[in-house]
């Protein structure tokens, strides 16, 4: 879970998003080939982005006359027309990759039936071993390289010449690769083991076989909620801890407020590979980190970190991490349910064209996966809803623990500029695994309305450069006003605090 907002291109996620990468990734194992883009924009066109420093709009400023409507609306109206735009398009551009890479993994998970390739890559398992539980292993070691090769085109236009066309990635193609090799080491390592124990649970539990591999799935999602934060993130990123300073103590006496133990904050430097915000508290059963990433740093503002850094907390606290294996690992339960009822028709009808005897026989793999990846796209609105609630805790949780609505909406606005701010009610329970833009400086600013006269509100706009009283006039200094927009005031950064001098 990216701080705010899920990037679906980004691989630096907080601990419910990571595990969902996991479970994807198990579900779709590292994903399917669906061709070349026509063509693809590999400049570097910038997104507009917000200007450092508090962005608060005149409008949604503490006063007798504040209204929650006006306060959202001006909030919104940050983005001028052509950044809405061109946000509309990413994101809704997401959607039908989405869709296409299910179609055309039906046709990859066909190919490699009907060819008989994923036999031949089971008979070569069998003649390096007749053991089943290794040659089932060095299946998986056989699949997960072909996958590998059959993806990079889809992962290098998706992943790299898409969101280097919206301005969202900043590495080299070399270093982009070397990180996606990184990747299949580290699936090459995971998947044959996940892969052998779930076939050993089909070979021994007969008909109840999709049961026990929903519980060996979120067992795995367990370990690796333990293992990425500590070691695997590492492989990345560069960790070094956040220096000396109130930001670091702020972040801290946050943690220790609501009882998470961790003496560090460390910063890492995602600006290699990207130039999105994001922070999390990742890790279970002692291996808890506390981690922003450098562009937050760099580019946003004090009270915008806090109220990050408050949100991610709600995470941890909310043992949304625990809650979210249970969930998914009976979605996944109910998935094998699905595959169990479709693989014994389908090998029924095609097994012995395929190759495959039987259900524990690993060359069926590929009609596993073809099941899986309808069904997932099937529930996509269900995933969607259970990540998103959580969202909506985690983000009540943040506004009440910083107490930084304002730093709340400004981060909101920020993540707006690659991600739809205003969908349909319909288009947000289907599509987005958090709340919108929209729902959330509503959200904000519904908070804000009951706490006007909160002391902590007052002090953090007068540490970002307001002036708040009956007229709630901005202070001089750094201010712009568009043309028929919203009047809007932005906050000195703090740079003491750890925010990047504009």
């Amino acid at each position: 879970m990216k701080v705010l907002a899920r990037s679906r291109a980004s691989r630096h996620h907080s601990p419910h998003a990571r595990l969902q990468s996991a479970l994807l990734a198990l579900v779709l194992a590292t994903g399917l080939l669906t061709g070349w883009p026509a063509s693809a924009q590999a400049a570097e066109t910038l997104v507009d982005e917000l200007p450092p420093g508090l962005q608060v709009p005149t409008a949604a400023l503490p006063d007798a006359d504040f209204d929650v409507e006006r306060a959202t609306q001006a909030y919104l109206d940050l983005l001028n027309p052509e950044q809405k735009a061109r946000s509309d398009a990413y994101f809704e551009g997401g959607y039908w990759l989405e869709l296409w890479q299910v179609i055309y993994a039906l046709v990859i998970a066909a190919l490699l039936l009907f060819s008989g390739w994923s036999r031949r890559m089971r008979e070569l398992a069998q003649r390096i071993s007749h053991r089943p539980w290794l040659y089932t292993a060095l299946y998986g070691a056989f699949w997960t390289g072909a996958m590998f090769v059959l993806d990079l085109p889809w992962l290098t236009y998706v992943g790299f010449f898409r969101e280097k066309s919206y301005g969202l990635a900043t590495q080299t193609y070399g270093a982009w690769f070397g990180e996606r090799a990184l990747e299949l080491g580290i699936e090459l390592l995971f998947f044959p083991i996940l892969l052998a124990l779930l076939y050993a649970a089909a070979r021994r539990t007969g008909d109840r076989w999709w049961l026990w591999a929903g519980a060996i799935t979120g067992a795995f999602l367990v370990s690796m909620a333990m293992v990425w934060p500590m070691y695997l993130a590492p492989l990345f990123n560069d960790y070094t801890s956040l220096e000396e300073g109130p930001l670091r103590e702020q972040v801290l006496s946050l943690a220790r407020a609501n009882g998470i133990p961790a003496d560090d904050v460390y910063v890492f430097d995602a600006s290699r590979q990207t130039t999105r915000i994001s922070a999390n508290v990742s890790g279970i059963f002692g291996t808890t980190r506390i981690a922003l990433n450098d562009n937050l740093l760099d580019r946003t503002s004090p009270p915008e970190i806090r109220a990050v850094m408050a949100h991610e907390m709600g995470h941890y606290v909310l043992d949304h991490a625990q809650r979210l294996v249970i969930y998914m690992t009976l979605v996944l339960i109910i998935g094998f349910w699905v595959v169990h009822r479709c693989l014994d028709a389908a090998l029924a009808r095609w097994g012995r064209r395929w190759g495959v005897s039987d259900r524990t026989d690993p060359a069926g793999l590929p009609a596993v996966m073809a099941v899986l990846a309808l069904f997932f796209l099937v529930a996509t609105p269900i995933t969607n809803s259970i990540i998103r609630q959580a969202e909506a805790q985690a983000d009540a949780f943040g506004l009440d623990a910083a107490r930084e609505p304002h730093g709340f909406a400004s981060t909101a606005m920020r993540l707006s500029t690659y991600r739809k701010i205003h969908p349909s009610p319909l288009e947000e329970m289907v599509f987005y695994d958090h709340p919108s833009g929209y729902s959330r400086v509503h959200r904000s600013m519904t908070w804000l309305a009951e706490n006007l006269d909160d002391p902590h509100v007052l002090a953090s706009l007068a540490e970002a450069g307001f002036e708040v009283g009956p007229a709630a006039e901005p202070a001089p200094g750094p201010s712009t006003e568009s043309e028929g927009g919203p009047q809007t005031a932005t906050g000195a950064p703090d740079e003491e605090a750890g925010s990047a001098p504009e």
